[in-house]
């Protein structure tokens, strides 16, 4: 296959072996400044994914929770294709210490009584959520988290 500009084009998706948390790309900016982008699958590519609702409940309960562990973040977003996010950070290269960030902003996805900004004044479409939905995909990854880092299947 051609080389593709877009670094998961290069992923062969048949081989990796969901859930995972994988090195996805660095980037250097030309101060030093060093990004770190993680592709965290929560589903097998081709074979499942994230239904909307539970998919945007997650990307909220996430993005807002994820900053009480780092002060890293840059970003995290979810993947088109729903199979899982794509979180960026700012001169941290530490993976087994994005490993814990995770699991303790899952751990908080599971205790949360509400999604954050779940309106639609800072929502673009408040009506699409599913708090459940996204306890339920947190609960699943969490029970996998031995396995996150194996990323391709035997």
């Amino acid at each position: 296959m051609q080389k593709m500009n877009v670094e998961s084009f290069n992923l062969d998706h048949t081989k990796v072996a969901a859930p995972f948390v994988r090195l996805a790309g660095i980037k250097e900016g030309q101060h030093g400044d060093v990004i770190h982008k993680y592709d965290i699958r929560f589903k097998q590519p081709n074979k499942e994914h994230m239904e909307m609702p539970a998919l945007h409940s997650l990307e909220h309960l996430m993005a807002e929770n994820i900053r009480n562990h780092t002060d890293k973040v840059v970003d995290i977003s979810p993947m088109g294709c729903q199979t899982g996010f794509y979180l960026s950070l700012i001169n941290h290269a530490d993976y087994d210490d994005v490993l814990v960030i995770l699991e303790q902003t899952l751990n908080d996805v599971l205790t949360a009584t509400a999604v954050p900004a779940c309106n639609e004044v800072q929502c673009g479409w408040a009506a699409s959520h599913s708090l459940a939905g996204a306890q339920a995909l947190a609960t699943d990854m969490l029970a996998h988290k031995d396995k996150w880092s194996i990323i391709y299947q035997d």
